[in-house]
């Protein structure tokens, strides 16, 4: 599902909202998510999962094309770990 098809769904959903009203709330959220993380902080879903930022050390990695040794520098990477609700729904058998 791409953003569009959130945007999309969310306003077949919700008439009293126009599509671009829809577009903007939606643009909030991933935006108000993106900085709480850029803050440090953790976003929780309650039933879908958690969003949080993990530190990589810097480390020895190899140009693949070149096979020449090049230093990684430490970054820091978005997690995501899914509920407990959500995983159930994933897993449940039919």
């Amino acid at each position: 599902m791409t953003k569009s098809d959130l945007i999309e769904k969310v306003s077949s959903r919700v008439t009293a909202f126009s599509r671009k009203d829809v577009e903007i709330i939606i643009d909030t959220l991933f935006e108000s998510m993106t900085e709480s993380l850029i803050k440090g902080g953790k976003v929780e879903i309650r039933g879908f999962g958690s969003f949080k930022i993990k530190k990589r050390d810097g480390r020895q990695g190899r140009n693949p094309k070149s096979g020449e040794n090049i230093f990684i520098g430490a970054k820091k990477v978005p997690f995501f770990k899914a509920g407990k609700e959500i995983k159930e729904r994933l897993n449940k058998t039919s």
